[in-house]
Order: C-alpha cells, then sequence, then structure tokens
C-alpha cells in the first residue's frame, strides 16, 4: 500500500501575489527600521515608488542645506552685525572715492556705503575695502598747463585737499592746488590762415571781457567768441 501523505488541509495555503508584495513590503520596512539612517534613501524603493520619490526630495534638500552650511562655514562674509537689516548696495551716499589713501580709514572690510558710518564711504584701495571720507570736486575748470612746466611733484590728490575755492590741479608735471576759472560762454572761431606760433593764453580766465582763449595755427590766442 503507498505511503500516506499529509492532508493538504493542514498545510499552510500558499500566498498570493498581494500578501507577497505585503510580506516583502513590510520585510523592507523592518530593516530600514533596523539599520536606522543609514539606509533611509536605499530600501524604500521596494515598497513604494511613491514613498521613494519623496524620501528622494528630502534628501535632495537635506544634501542642498548641508552645502549651504558648508559654504557659509568655510566663507568668511563680511557683516558688520548679524541683527543689521538688508543693506541696499544701490544707495551711494555724497562725494566720490578720492584718488589716492591719505587718511587712516575708520573702518575696514565693507561692502558698500552703508557699511560705513555718518557720511564716509566705502573706497577701494591697495589695502582692500575701507571707509573713509569722501573727496568732491569743486565748481571751474583746471587751467591748461604745459607738461613739463611745473614741479614734480604731488601737493594735493583732490579738490577736497585745496582751501576755499582752489582745485587740485596738473601743474605740468605733478599736482597742486590752483585758483580755478569759469568756462566762457559761446564758440571758438575757426582759426585764420596766419600762422600765430605761440601761447597767449591758457584758459578763459586770462582773456578780457567776453573773450575766449581759443586755438590757432599753432598756438592759443584771447578772440571773440561767435
Amino acid at each position: 500500500m503507498l505511503g500516506s501523505y499529509p492532508s493538504l488541509a493542514n498545510q499552510p495555503s500558499p500566498l498570493n501575489h498581494t500578501q507577497h508584495s505585503s510580506t516583502v513590503s513590510s520585510t523592507f520596512s523592518a530593516v530600514v527600521f533596523l539599520q536606522g539612517a543609514q539606509t533611509q534613501s536605499v530600501l524604500f524603493s521596494a515598497a513604494s515608488p511613491v514613498l521613494c520619490e519623496a524620501v528622494g526630495e528630502k534628501m535632495k534638500t537635506q544634501v542642498l542645506c548641508f552645502l549651504s552650511f558648508v559654504l557659509f562655514s568655510v566663507c568668511e562674509w563680511p557683516s558688520p552685525s548679524s541683527a543689521t537689516p538688508a543693506r541696499n548696495s544701490t544707495v551711494f551716499k555724497a562725494g566720490h572715492c578720492p584718488r589716492k589713501l591719505t587718511v587712516v580709514p575708520s573702518s575696514r572690510a565693507c561692502v558698500c556705503d552703508d557699511d560705513c558710518a555718518g557720511d564716509h564711504k566705502c573706497c577701494v584701495f591697495d589695502c582692500g575695502a575701507v571707509c573713509v571720507p569722501p573727496a568732491f570736486t569743486k565748481p571751474g575748470v583746471c587751467p591748461r598747463r604745459k607738461w613739463g612746466s611745473g614741479m614734480c611733484a604731488e601737493y594735493c590728490s583732490d579738490d577736497s585737499d585745496c582751501p576755499n575755492n582752489e582745485k587740485c590741479c596738473h601743474n605740468g608735471c605733478g599736482h597742486e592746488c590752483t585758483a580755478p576759472y569759469t568756462v566762457k560762454p559761446g564758440r571758438c572761431t575757426k582759426p585764420k590762415g596766419t600762422p600765430m606760433c605761440a601761447e597767449y593764453c591758457y584758459h578763459d580766465g586770462q582773456c578780457p571781457g567776453e573773450q575766449k582763449c581759443c586755438q590757432t595755427t599753432c598756438g592759443h590766442a584771447c578772440s571773440e567768441p561767435c
């Protein structure tokens, strides 16, 4: 007589497709729970594509936050005060930056004029960006000087270095404080054909009345404007 086989009624019923998927999902979820944060971006894909996509976005955000943290930790960002509200770097204070640094800066490592106290401006020199008093251009025009006619020395760097209404003008070799002149109205006539190789004037201020210092065929002379 053939051997008896165990009854099928006593055997566990085979898992259907839905139950199998649920078991696999639970298994992977348990593995993720046990391994912790080290595997949170690896094993969720077998359970749910939607959950995997959500975890991917979360990991992307974490990476960006980490890179931002590293960037701000390594780089030195000049900031006068962390409590200072957002500055508007498009606002410029009156005046302009001097040609040379002749004073001790009131502050260093500035970014814009708002970083400087009072009327000081943020100017860039060889030592970097510093806060210094502004320079102002006085009205008038510097006289024209022949090259090599003056002292080869720098007695001033800006109009602010000169007293009263004097301007810091080029003297032919260096710079010195000089009384300016005002350009008279009108226009110079076309030079005549008679050769005049001489400098009778250098600017309108040297000419009487309404005359202007106009170019000749070979120099300058005072003449009536047209």
